[in-house]
């Protein structure tokens, strides 16, 4: 789960144009950093200012420890020794005051309804991450860049297969990512969970496939109205691909699905009747509007929320999920979502009011992703139902500090259906001290993914290997 309803310091960059006001841009043009203290995560913030015309500013804002760059700057406006700088994007601002002769820059960064001190300084150091465990040539295997159908039609998908070496035809691993446009390495945060999993799963003696997602890097079609049934189409194709593949066995092939891709994995799996195994890693358990609830609050409680804003912060997101789950289309639904979170907004003190920043750009944002095609189909999806008809050999997986997907609400979902459904070759684990992406972790939150150098911590790896080594001994035919 990639998509957050509620931003708290998730800045995730996306296209929009660039915008500016200011008066007296000559002594503020240049880069800026400083470091936001998120509970006991820091999260380095960058602003990069240059002028566009007399009198104005315009820049874009990096998260370098989140892996975004680039993210477009609404407005910004400078004072006599004032700045401020509005992010629509991510629905945050920043005001503050310059002092020690405009070296420095006190202020406070305001988003989702929280006022943190950030105090910048000029310059910005262009640290790369560390990522030791991506794989670097050469390598024991064969790479090759493939295109396949998906079921869909209108859709053709571009990945890349890694093929061991090996006398006769090996097991596979279709590699299916989470919710969001993700590519064949399902990039986020700077980390390549995907590529460092087909490196592992590969040099074991197993094939594996991982493709970019519809409309997004070489693959064709649009994610703009695609739903959960259209993923799973891509995952049909993938298989029927592989399927025909000489150096594979057509017996011994799964599905590997991360958080959302994990609903896909087990849908396409009771589509068929020959998948040999499918691997869970952070999927849910619970149907989708619980899900994001129990996300709700587990992201509140580890950012220091009060239990005021907390329950505040429930009620608005049970009462948007209501209405997003009931019938109408989606101008009914928009109609609907905006009087929820007006009338929230006017119950708000006026200092968390302005924290919001914008309330119609505030709405807007939420509009779009919950009256979307998507977000109306997940949140409905009950993942049990699907689990309960699941025969092949399961093995579920989730973080102790998983704050996306709670293990202590969906692990024992999945358990239990797993176990209405008779299938006894499961294994259902929470991983001690790792987060979503399964990296060992302080936290678990979101802010915290691209600061960490581990990609995928060594025990989960060994896990998945050996588990996948010991089911497919012998081919499913």
């Amino acid at each position: 789960m990639k998509r957050l309803l509620v931003l708290w310091i998730c800045l995730l960059a996306t296209a929009a144009p660039h915008a500016s006001a200011s008066t007296q841009p000559s002594t503020i043009e240049g880069s800026w950093e400083g470091t936001l203290q998120v509970g006991a995560t820091r999260l380095r913030i960058v602003f990069h200012l240059e002028a566009v015309g007399k009198g104005s500013l315009s820049g874009t804002m990096d998260s370098p420890d989140q892996g975004a760059r680039g993210i477009p700057l609404s407005s910004v406006g400078v004072g006599s020794d004032t700045l401020h700088i509005e992010v629509r994007v991510v629905g945050g601002q920043y005001a503050g005051v310059l002092q020690q002769g405009d070296s420095v820059i006190v202020g406070v960064w305001s988003q989702g309804g929280l006022q943190l001190p950030l105090t910048l300084r000029r310059g910005a150091a262009q640290a790369v991450a560390r990522r030791p465990q991506e794989p670097v040539p050469p390598f024991p295997y064969r790479q090759e860049e493939v295109s396949f159908a998906s079921k869909d039609p209108d859709v053709s998908l571009a990945g890349t297969l890694t093929l061991p070496a090996a006398n006769g035809p090996v097991p596979g691993v279709i590699l299916i990512s989470g919710s969001g446009p993700q590519d064949r390495d399902e990039t986020v945060f700077g980390h390549r969970p995907f590529l460092v999993l087909a490196d592992y799963l590969t040099r074991r003696g197993f094939a594996v496939l991982r493709y970019d997602d519809r409309g997004v890097g070489q693959s064709t079609g649009s994610r703009q109205e695609a739903t959960l049934t259209d993923f799973v189409a891509d995952a049909l194709g993938a298989r029927a691909f592989l399927a025909r593949r000489p150096e594979l066995d057509p017996g011994r092939i799964g599905f590997l699905g991360h958080s959302e891709g994990g609903l896909v994995a087990s849908l396409a799996t009771v589509t068929l009747d020959s998948v040999a195994f499918v691997v869970l890693l952070a999927s849910p358990g619970l149907p989708g509007d619980e899900l994001l609830l129990s996300q709700s609050e587990a992201l509140a409680r580890a950012s220091g929320a009060n239990e005021l804003s907390l329950r505040r912060i429930l009620a608005l997101n049970r009462a948007v999920y209501d209405a997003a789950r009931g019938g109408g289309d989606s101008a009914a639904v928009a109609r609907s979502v905006e009087g929820i979170i007006r009338s929230w907004a006017d119950s708000l003190a006026p200092e968390e009011r302005a924290g919001m920043g914008s309330i119609d750009d505030f709405i807007a944002r939420q509009r779009t992703v919950i009256t979307s095609p998507w977000f109306r189909s997940f949140l409905n999806h009950d993942p049990r139902v699907v689990l309960r008809e699941i025969r092949c050999p399961v093995l579920a997986m989730i973080g102790e500090k998983d704050l996306q997907v709670p293990p202590s609400a969906n692990l024992p979902a999945i358990r239990a259906a797993l176990t209405e459904a008779g299938n006894e070759h499961t294994v259902v684990r929470e991983l001690p001290g790792l987060n979503h992406l399964f990296q060992t972790a302080r936290t678990g939150l979101p802010v915290e993914y691209g600061s960490l150098e581990e990609t995928i911590a060594p025990a989960a790896l060994q896990l998945l290997g050996e588990w996948l080594g010991t089911v497919t001994t012998s081919p499913v035919r």
